[in-house]
Order: structure tokens, then sequence, then C-alpha cells
């Protein structure tokens, strides 16, 4: 399985540690050439392997960790998403209803990255709280994961555990979805909710 983790602003960089703790490769781009960010990836840690972006995107599983407003030009960096998961980790603070055609922000995402599946997840912590390990107080830091695609919120779930997190399922991007998306110039529920989920 290849993993690749596209932008690389601070939730770029938090994912990026959390890939390095568990010592799994994945590769990180941006728009940019892959030179411009080579030093700040080599800080994080050996595993962390910048790409073009065209490249990047060629991975099993992509973190899609840009601005919200950027998902469609990575999209266009492939001709098909087929087979590939993406996981929505935009946050689309301050984009109207309207202009998503009332729908939710990720269905918007899902619709630019035709074919793929798409997973909403790991957005809803703080960047500061995402950097941090896990593991708390024999506890691990909750993921919350909404997906229209059982078997991708099954196989990203299965990944945030191995990554030390303990991922919490709340159904479609619609439905339990919306907790976790903001709504114009309001937030869902849950995000910046930091929870830690004791086994």
């Amino acid at each position: 399985m290849s993993y690749a983790i596209i932008g690389f602003g601070n939730i770029g960089r938090a994912l990026a540690k959390a890939f390095t703790r568990k010592g799994i490769e994945v590769s990180v781009a941006t728009t940019r050439d892959p030179e411009s960010f080579a030093s700040a990836a080599a800080a994080i840690g050996p595993t962390i392997i910048p790409k073009k972006l065209e490249e990047a995107v060629k991975a099993d599983i992509v973190l899609l960790a840009v601005r919200f407003e950027s998902h469609q030009d990575v999209a266009k960096a492939l001709p098909s998403w087929q087979g590939k998961t993406i996981v929505d980790v935009t946050n689309a603070y301050g984009v109207s209803p309207e202009k998503l055609g009332g729908q939710p922000s990720s269905k918007a995402v899902a619709q630019a990255f035709a074919g793929g599946r798409l997973v909403k997840g790991f957005n809803h912590l703080a960047a500061a709280v995402l950097d941090q390990d896990p593991a708390v107080h024999g506890g691990r830091r909750v993921v919350f994961l909404a997906s229209d695609d059982d078997d991708a919120a099954a196989e990203i779930g299965a990944f945030a555990e191995v990554l030390g997190f303990a991922p919490i399922k709340l159904g479609g991007l619609s439905e339990g979805g919306l907790l976790v998306q903001a709504r114009g110039n309001s937030w869902g529920q849950l995000i910046f909710k930091d929870l830690v989920k004791f086994d």
C-alpha cells in the first residue's frame, strides 16, 4: 500500500509526523517544486519523500490536506481516480453553501475526484493537536471518519489504527459527516473536539 499527503502546511506536516512515528513511508507534494520543501520534509524524518504532484497522486491512498479552494487543482493531476481512496482533510469554512450547490463540502470534493472512493477524516483536529502523539494517558486520540463507501471507511479506519488513533465512524457524508464539516461561517459540532478513547 502506498500513501501520499497533498499539501504541506501545518496539517500536512502534522500528518507527516504521524507517519514518521510509525516508520511508514509517505510521499508529500504541493503545487510547488519538491525542492522548495525538501529540507522541511527531511527535518520530520527519512520516511517523508518529497515528490512532484503528478507522481505523488499515483499512491493508493491520498490524503488531501490543501485549502478547500485548491482541491480541484489536485483532482486535475490525474485523468482518473479509479481504484484510489482519497481522504478529505479539507475544511470549507467561509465557503457559502450556495457555492457548493447546497451540498456538504465533501460531496463537492468527491465529485471532483470522480471514480475515487472518498472518506472525510483527520480534519476535525487543529494542527497543533494533530501534531501530537495520539497516545494520551493510556488512551488513543479519536479521529472521526465519514464516507458513503463502507469499504473505504473501513480501510481508512484500519489505517488510522495503524497510526495510533481511535477511529469513530459517523456514517455517510450527508448524515454524520455534517458534524465534521464547516457550513458557510459555522463549524460542524464535532470540529475541534479533542476526544480520547480508552479501550
